[in-house]
């Protein structure tokens, strides 16, 4: 019987849970939380698109809960980093656009976290990391 060393599933929590406080680490500086960066991030990506999600589709498409992605829109319009307006097609539903202060914020949140996942990814070629977790997220039929 092999011990828990042996689980992939019980090293993926322990490397997730490594990789989380790297990056926690790396964001803590700038005084975002993971999620907000992730948020905020997504945002400012869609925005450069020149697309103004409404907080379902930020939910969609970083795979958040929509509940959670609306009180952290909140704390990042609080912050003076996120603006949401009512979408005039659906008076029910918030548009997002990131701030000055937010499109300031971002680019700088995501060299960080770049850096912060070059370092703790280096001990695998990038491509090979990057080809197992693409399988591993969306595994062949």
């Amino acid at each position: 019987m092999s011990g828990p060393e042996q689980s992939p599933g019980f090293l993926l929590w322990h490397t997730t849970l490594r990789w989380q406080r790297e990056i926690a680490a790396a964001l803590g500086p700038l005084d975002l939380t993971h999620v907000q960066f992730v948020l905020l991030a997504y945002t400012w990506w869609l925005n450069s698109q020149g697309q103004q999600p409404n907080q379902l589709a930020l939910a969609t498409g970083t795979s958040t809960d929509a509940k959670m992605v609306s009180q952290v829109v909140r704390t990042l319009e609080a912050k003076g980093l996120v603006r949401r307006e009512t979408d005039p097609a659906d008076t029910r539903a918030k548009l997002l656009r990131v701030t000055e202060a937010g499109a300031a914020l971002a680019p700088l949140a995501i060299e960080a976290v770049d850096a912060a996942d070059a370092r703790f990814f280096a001990p695998v070629p990038r491509e090979a990391a990057v080809s197992l977790l693409r399988r591993l997220l969306d595994p062949p039929q």
